[in-house]
């Protein structure tokens, strides 16, 4: 009996999920591009989608998906996405002998123009940081100082960051943590990093064990991406910061200005934890398009 296509979604959302150890985002992300694609090709072939319905599409099957998302207003990006999602389900369901069809592969993906990181100068780095201590509870500014000052001082991912636990303080000189892909890397600690987090921990109003979380919300659950982005844009209010201050971009001005400093570009890919070189040196782009807009204001002939 031939399977249903949603069904055999879940299988392949399943396999992403324990094999490739794809992100919860990741996951919702492939995970609705499918669905569409599957209630789309229903629509559009008349048919329910099974395993047999799913093998005798066509490239123009494919075209026509594409084309109807792009009508709704998807852009490269998520046409890109949506392709990469459904080359992923057939890629599974080829591999798990479900079926085998190539209609996918044979459509050409959009190019993307590739956006710079937008990092904060210096100075509004450190004005973000000193702000954060400024709250009523003095426990959560110091956690909202420790915060910051880890993204900035380390380059750490929001979910890096969050992911650290009480028995982590005190910090040595490197700190070790889980990255994409559940990938381990070891990250040197400054002194003002380790002292942020330190007084922070000593802060705290509730007990926990070593392996419960550092940062903590108000009533002392685990503290969530969300709480740190209603943080940046709080102290985007108070300061008026640009609206690329986010948590993200004290990962982005440290390696922007750890490359304006002289580091190297092998030396800010392992600080990143960046699997490929080629994603790291989209930051000397930066350098080079602020380079030139001082050149062009600068220059007599410029102006």
């Amino acid at each position: 009996m031939a399977e249903g296509a949603d069904a055999l979604r879940k299988n392949w959302l399943a396999a992403l999920a324990h094999e490739r150890r794809a992100s919860p985002h990741t996951l919702r992300a492939y995970g609705d591009d499918v669905a569409r694609f599957i209630g789309f090709q229903a629509g559009h072939t008349g048919g329910a989608m099974t395993e047999r319905a799913l093998a005798k599409l066509t490239p123009a099957d494919i075209r026509a998906f594409i084309t109807s998302r792009r009508s709704e207003g998807l852009g490269a990006g998520g046409v890109q996405r949506a392709l990469a999602a459904v080359r992923s389900f057939y890629k599974f369901l080829a591999k798990e002998g479900v079926l085998e069809n190539a209609a996918a592969r044979s459509i050409r993906t959009p190019r993307v123009r590739r956006r710079l990181p937008r990092p904060l100068s210096v100075e509004d780095a450190a004005r973000a940081i000193e702000e954060a201590g400024e709250h009523k509870v003095e426990w959560l500014g110091a956690r909202d100082v420790a915060l910051l000052t880890l993204l900035y001082g380390a380059g750490l991912r929001i979910s890096e960051a969050l992911g650290l636990k009480r028995g982590d303080v005190p910090l040595g000189t490197t700190l070790t943590v889980i990255g994409k892909g559940l990938k381990e890397r070891s990250v040197p600690v400054l002194a003002l990093v380790a002292a942020a987090l330190a007084d922070y921990a000593a802060q705290i109003p509730f007990s926990g064990a070593p392996a419960t979380p550092l940062f903590l919300s108000r009533r002392g659950l685990a503290m969530s991406p969300r709480e740190a982005q209603a943080l940046m844009q709080k102290l985007r209010g108070r300061l008026g910061l640009p609206e690329r201050a986010t948590p993200h971009a004290m990962r982005h001005s440290f390696a922007t200005h750890i490359l304006q400093g002289g580091g190297d570009l092998r030396s800010v890919q392992e600080l990143l934890g960046h699997a490929s070189l080629s994603t790291t040196q989209i930051y000397t782009a930066i350098e080079t398009t602020q380079l030139l807009e001082t050149y062009s204001k600068a220059h007599p002939r410029g102006r």
